[in-house]
């Protein structure tokens, strides 16, 4: 039995006290604390045999923080053993040390990490713009990231059921993810009224119950 072979198992006994893991399918993902994100990709590489980097990314949690993921791929014998190894850094200060000494190939993508998520990468050889141009603010893939062209213009899936010439009840516009408030931001900030808020799920649920009570039973 390979060091791989032993995970989830026994992950704490390779990867430290603090990693968990779990196998999804072909799956085999590690989360490590911060601290231990280096140390993680070189048992990866040197103990586990995954020498191929295939690519790292991060995903906005809000509440939690960026969780940023490195997918390896051990292609030693006949078997293809892939492996996830992520990590979670907070909002407030969303840093970690590079990992290019460690797999050369993360260069490009931690740049493209850089600017669509502000994760810093310390150390990073060249971490300049990759993508958008130099003097783009912001970075777009961040969940609280304003989506401009969507205040300056509605976009294509505005229009809601009810909401035609030929009458009938209107249904209650909710802002779709990017928009803001275009009482709070674009042109039109101070002049309408606020969008309405989702109601909760267990309050719809309720809802209906109770709607759903009053209605005469069917002979």
């Amino acid at each position: 039995m390979t060091a791989y072979d032993a995970l989830p198992d026994h992950v704490t006994e390779i990867f430290g006290e603090e990693a968990t893991a779990e196998r999804t399918y072909d799956l085999l993902t590690v989360d490590v604390p911060p601290g231990s994100w280096i140390t993680a990709l070189q048992i990866s590489r040197d103990e586990l045999g995954c020498t191929y980097f295939d690519w790292l990314s991060a995903v906005d949690e809000p509440g939690t923080g960026f969780r940023v993921s490195a997918h390896v791929v051990s292609l030693e014998g006949r078997t293809v053993r892939r492996l996830m190894v992520r990590t979670t850094v907070p909002h407030e200060a969303p840093v970690l040390p590079t990992a290019v000494d460690v797999y050369a190939g993360a260069s490009w993508h931690e740049r493209e990490t850089h600017e669509m998520f502000g994760i810093e990468f310390a150390d990073h050889p060249h971490l300049v713009p990759l993508l958008l141009p130099d003097t783009f603010e912001g970075h777009p893939l961040r969940k609280d990231f304003v989506l401009a062209a969507r205040v300056a213009k509605a976009w294509p899936g505005a229009k809601e059921p009810g909401e035609s010439e030929h009458g009938g009840p209107k249904r209650r516009q909710m802002l779709p993810p990017g928009v803001p408030d275009p009482n709070e931001w674009g042109p039109l900030k101070g002049q309408l009224p606020p969008a309405p808020a989702r109601p909760a799920r267990g309050a719809r649920a309720a809802g209906a119950a109770g709607a759903g009570a009053d209605r005469p039973a069917r002979g």
